[in-house]
């Protein structure tokens, strides 16, 4: 663009007017013809919360479980938390409800599981899953071929609110390996 030279006498002329000048013939395109969406802003992620649940949710669950159920002779696992209905097992154990989510405990100790089930959990719960899978082997490689984390899993699972009721997953689920967790409706 070309500078204005200031007349003889007068102010020199500013940028502003500069620019008007330049566009005096331009003529303005016409409003587009468009829809204006609203996108709904995503979700925030709650950081420190999520923080502050892993570290409860690490000393709430403890290694022992508060009930036996038979487990040191091979019985499947079953849990129903006091108050529901004896259906939503039955339902659970013929797959009534969708596995929404899975979590594979193979190869870790129990520290780590007991972690990553915990976390595991208060995910499906902010998701809003219903029903899950949790595989805990069968202990193959176990000291003396014992499944350490099925009695493990099964007390830490016992010990949350938001878990109405589970069971052994059926054969092609995972069977004596995996366990199906009904979790409360949001």
């Amino acid at each position: 663009m070309k500078k204005a030279k200031p007349r003889a006498g007068a102010e020199p002329l500013q940028d502003d007017e500069i620019l008007r000048a330049a566009l005096i013939d331009v003529t303005p395109l016409p409003p587009a013809n468009r829809a204006r969406l609203i996108r709904p802003l995503p979700r925030p992620i709650a950081v420190q919360r999520q923080l502050d649940e892993r570290e409860v949710l690490r000393d709430t669950l403890s290694d022992t479980p508060a009930w036996d159920q038979g487990l040191e002779n091979g019985e499947e696992l079953l849990f129903l938390r006091n108050g529901i209905s004896a259906q939503h097992l039955k339902k659970l154990r013929r797959g009534h409800w969708v596995i929404q989510d899975h979590l594979d405990l193979h190869g870790l100790t129990a520290p780590e599981a007991r972690l990553l089930t915990a976390e595991f959990l208060a995910h499906c719960v902010r998701e809003g899953l219903r029903c899950v899978r949790i595989v805990h082997g069968k202990g193959l490689r176990s000291p003396n071929r014992e499944p350490v984390l099925k009695k493990k899993v099964a007390g830490w699972l016992a010990q949350r609110d938001e878990v109405l009721a589970y069971c052994q997953a059926p054969h092609n689920d995972g069977g004596g390996g995996a366990v199906l967790v009904l979790l409360r409706a949001a």
